[in-house]
């Protein structure tokens, strides 16, 4: 253990992904997402797609504790299990194709993915229907697959509920109650495949403490009546952190 330890902390750009996972966990306390939109492209810049992964899981898991009672409050019990459910039966499907993917594909294929999130959410896609449960498990289901090969759950989820026409509270809590629910289906696959490897999961518990402090502070900062500029924030910020991680910058 001291020499993992000794190894998590000799990481390049450590300092980098701990400021990271401090702007994440601010966008994730004002918006109820961002983490893994946010995070995974620049940690596949730095770690092996499975270790960015583990990384991501563990700090992710701590991050958010201090808002979850309150979103629990505002989250469709019913919606959100239906969403695990479909979560849990794609997401070993999408680990299969993670553990042979090359590192390379998987940077490009992560940040794509990030990037097309506010794109489709500043180019005005709605849905107007019903939030029925086909849809929500159907919604589940990508998102486990989307977890499991890039670590990015979030987008379908969000879109689903970023498009309805719920309130802005409602959407930030039902996405983070999803999100913190989706970390422990993870862990758990994880810990049932022998995958956590102690590295990169001390390297996510060293990431954890500033994720927590962001996602304090981004709970804070969180205002209904503030909700486009919110929105806006964590659009530019993804977009940002996507870009950057697309291999045309060498």
């Amino acid at each position: 253990m001291p020499d993992a330890l000794a190894q998590a902390l000799a990481l390049p750009g450590l300092g980098w992904l701990a400021a990271v996972s401090f702007l994440a966990g601010l966008v994730r306390g004002f918006s109820g997402f961002g983490t893994a939109l946010i995070f995974m492209p620049m940690a596949a810049q730095v770690l092996p797609p499975l270790w960015a992964l583990i990384a991501l899981v563990l700090m992710d898991v701590f991050g958010p504790i201090p808002n979850i009672p309150a979103a629990m409050r505002r989250t469709d019990r019913g919606d959100l299990l239906r969403l695990l459910a479909g979560t849990l039966l794609i997401l070993p499907l999408g680990l299969w194709l993670l553990e042979r993917m090359a590192p390379e594909l998987f940077r490009t294929g992560v940040s794509l993915l990030a990037l097309g999130v506010p794109v489709c959410l500043v180019a005005g896609l709605r849905y107007r229907g019903r939030l029925g449960p086909g849809l929500v498990l159907g919604t589940g289901g990508i998102a486990g697959f989307l977890g499991g090969v890039a670590g990015l759950p979030g987008p379908p989820v969000i879109l689903m509920y970023m498009a309805s026409p719920n309130p802005a509270p409602v959407v930030r809590a039902s996405i983070m109650t999803y999100l913190f629910c989706y970390d422990f289906l993870l862990l758990a696959i994880l810990a049932l495949k022998s995958a956590l490897a102690v590295v990169p999961v001390l390297i996510g518990l060293v990431l954890a403490l500033p994720n927590i402090a962001g996602n304090l502070a981004g709970a804070l900062l969180f205002r209904p009546s503030l909700e486009r500029f919110y929105r806006g924030g964590a659009y530019v910020i993804i977009a940002a952190s996507a870009l950057s991680g697309l291999p045309v910058w060498g």
